[in-house]
């Protein structure tokens, strides 16, 4: 079983592996800078379906088949599935994957559902009751912008500040702890941050300071520091959002503006794809793990990385009616070491 530190940090007793992990991506995105690290790009944003929602659902049906096919595995050999996206009452998630058949927890940590779903994922498999489990989330920019703010056909002109909904998906095979890695070695579980933001144009700022109490707390109740990680990586802070969090931590005396990345800020670029901001959605930080930190860590380029996906929990109604928007970040240890 793992070992409680606190009520927000956990230190695996059986490291679980991350046995396989898939990432699949629309167009803009494999037009990105890390086009080539994903394991399918497709052109076709519809994937092949007639709405945009049910694109979504296909996008992440597809990349959880193509992590059972590169870890060898069949739906029989998966006890359970943690997944969810943005869209209301995770419907993406739950029409994707109602033909297979594999118990399914649904999970809503907006942005930062992959690092949710993944920290549940390692748990399970650690208590010695999980067996294999994936971990699973996917975004669309359509689908997100119908819902959070106004169909295509609006037309909206977008803030500086805004971020690009990512049309992506990643997926990750937590299995018992085996002789090959990368491994979760802890994990902690973030609180909600409100610190009145109301701009719903501005997800980087109100998403920063939950990261940098996720990161500040996993750091000092395991008695470490920045630099005993090669990377600590966000999930889609954005240039605005990553700038805040540096400071936000260096005000707390935890420097990691050496050591620091932002998927956000990684899978576009910006002089050439008008994203303003950087990118978002829980797609964002799934296929930038999924498709070139995990490689990295398991070939032992990186050794130990800190994963932060980050979440605004933001409701249409509410910021509507003037309500701030909270922020929330989950801490997960994934090492090249076991």
């Amino acid at each position: 079983m793992a070992k409680r530190l606190s009520r927000n940090t956990f230190i695996m007793d059986k490291p679980p592996t991350i046995h396989s992990y898939a990432a699949v991506v629309g167009k803009k995105e494999g037009d990105g800078p890390l086009g080539r690290h994903f394991d399918q790009v497709y052109q076709d944003p519809y994937f092949g379906q007639d709405t945009w929602e049910k694109a979504e659902s296909e996008l992440l049906r597809l990349t959880v088949m193509k992590a059972l096919e590169k870890g060898k595995l069949r739906c029989e050999d998966i006890n359970y599935m943690f997944a969810g996206d943005l869209i209301n009452q995770c419907t993406s998630t739950s029409y994707a994957l109602r033909e297979l058949e594999i118990p399914l927890l649904c999970v809503y940590g907006a942005c930062s559902t992959m690092s949710e779903s993944l920290l549940m994922a390692s748990l399970m498999t650690d208590s010695d009751i999980g067996g294999n489990v994936v971990a699973v989330t996917s975004s669309h920019f359509c689908s997100a912008e119908r819902q959070f703010r106004f169909p295509l056909s609006y037309g909206g002109v977008r803030t500086p500040t805004a971020q690009w909904t990512c049309t992506a998906s990643g997926a990750v095979v937590v299995s018992p702890h085996s002789e090959n890695g990368p491994y979760v070695k802890a994990a902690t579980i973030g609180k909600i941050v409100d610190m009145g933001v109301t701009d719903a144009n501005n997800m980087g700022a109100a998403m920063a300071p939950a990261a940098a109490y996720v990161i500040k707390t996993h750091l000092e109740d395991r008695g470490l520091a920045p630099d005993d990680f090669d990377l600590i990586i966000t999930g889609d802070l954005g240039r605005v959002g990553g700038t805040l969090l540096i400071e936000l931590l260096a005000k707390e005396g935890i420097n990691i503006s050496s050591g620091y990345k932002d998927c956000g800020t990684m899978i576009f670029d910006y002089e050439t794809q008008d994203v303003h901001a950087g990118g978002s959605g829980c797609g964002c930080s799934a296929s930038v793990l999924c498709g070139y930190f995990l490689d990295k860590v398991k070939s032992g380029e990186l050794k130990n990385i800190l994963f932060c996906a980050t979440g605004a929990l933001m409701s249409p109604t509410l910021s509507q009616q003037g309500e701030s928007i909270p922020g929330i970040s989950h801490a997960v240890h994934i090492s090249y070491e076991g």
